[in-house]
């Protein structure tokens, strides 16, 4: 590993035995979650047992800690991301369902699913895309609600909701007649939330990922997140982006190692790339990976100021991830262009980082947006 990537590395208690866990048993599970044939269910429950779950809250249910900090998160998923991206991202998805249920007001819903969600006993995901999306007049709320005698029920479809199966659970939002929104944990358990077979994907389709539709299905009021989702949302939006940096960090460390290893080989046509060189891009990375660690300390800050770094933080962690990859592949000629190289799958997860919500197009609105 380059000594310029060090700002992005953390050598932490959870780090070290994260590390060791992941370096020991996602390798051989890569390509079968990349293509689709596993959705490793086994391994995110025992990285569950280490604590990569549990950084920002009590993992027995508990209060959540006064000063909340995203780094130990963020540094555990990079460990993840960098051997998989697609693993990575179902730890980013077990995070933001973790991050909603600690940071709600509903006691109930916390005894019910905290400390399992937190333990990873209990998995699920997040159902935010459209939500985000409908915040800043991408598309419209698919989820539509009412109030009833103790909860409410809900109807739509989702098309596309990650980290989740027969047995799992996620965060999403619906809105009430009146406009209001409601954030709520849906149980897949339920027979009213059916989970229907996407196409499959270019990359990332052992993620769990299905299309979800609520046939009326009724939603208790000890599983809502927040009666009034759009403060709530605000409280933790911050939270919900940052995390995604531990993907890019991952991969770009991976994408530079990558580079690293042609240089006996290939070193004497490849440093005519410029600007496209393993030390630019440690360089990059140990930029991006200063500011998400100032910013992840502070993931409550309500400042618009702050938020526009978020945002932009954010966006330039999907674009060097993009081009990393793509130098990598570059790097690698021919051989990275092969089936069975990392490379070609580093750089089909990359894009990822640069789609998933809130993706790059989505950022550079919010920015625009924030300035005008």
């Amino acid at each position: 590993m380059l000594a310029a990537t060090a700002e992005t590395i953390h050598a932490t208690p959870l780090v070290a035995k994260m590390r060791t866990r992941v370096q020991a048993d996602l390798p051989p599970l890569v390509d079968a979650i990349d293509t689709g044939e596993l959705y490793p269910a086994d391994f995110l429950r025992g990285i569950g047992d280490l604590g990569a779950f549990a950084t920002f809250c009590d993992a027995a249910g508990g209060e959540m800690p006064a000063d909340i900090d995203l780094n130990p998160a963020i540094d555990a998923m990079s460990e993840v991301s960098e051997i998989c991206g697609a693993t990575g991202f179902m730890v980013w998805c077990q995070n933001a369902l973790v991050w909603y249920i600690a940071n709600s007001d509903n006691a109930a819903l916390k005894d019910k699913l905290l400390a399992d969600s937190a333990n990873a006993r209990k998995l699920g995901g997040t159902g935010l895309s459209n939500p985000m999306k409908s915040f800043f007049g991408i598309e419209k709320m698919r989820l539509k609600g009412a109030r009833v005698e103790g909860g409410y029920t809900v109807r739509g479809a989702l098309p596309w909701v990650s980290n989740i199966g027969p047995d799992n659970v996620f965060g999403t939002i619906f809105e009430l007649p009146d406009g209001k929104k409601v954030m709520f944990v849906a149980d897949c358990a339920d027979p009213a939330v059916e989970l229907m077979d996407c196409d499959p994907f270019l990359a990332m389709d052992g993620t769990g990922t299905y299309g979800v539709n609520f046939k009326g299905a009724f939603i208790p009021d000890d599983m809502v997140i927040a009666h009034d989702a759009m403060p709530f949302v605000k409280k933790i939006r911050a939270g919900f982006i940052l995390l995604q940096a531990g993907m890019a960090i991952g991969i770009m460390r991976d994408c530079i190692e990558i580079m690293q290893k042609m240089r006996p080989g290939l070193g004497h046509v490849n440093k005519y790339l410029a600007g496209q060189q393993p030390e630019d891009f440690a360089r990059t990375l140990d930029e991006i990976g200063a500011e998400v660690r100032t910013l992840a300390a502070t993931p409550y800050d309500a400042s618009d100021a702050y938020w526009r770094r978020v945002v932009d933080a954010r966006l330039q962690a999907g674009d060097a991830t993009m081009a990393c990859a793509h130098a990598a592949m570059l790097h690698t000629g021919a051989r990275g262009y092969m089936k069975s190289h990392r490379a070609q799958r580093r750089m089909r997860e990359a894009y990822f980082v640069g789609i998933v919500t809130p993706a790059t197009k989505q950022l550079c609105k919010m920015l625009a947006d924030i300035d005008a």
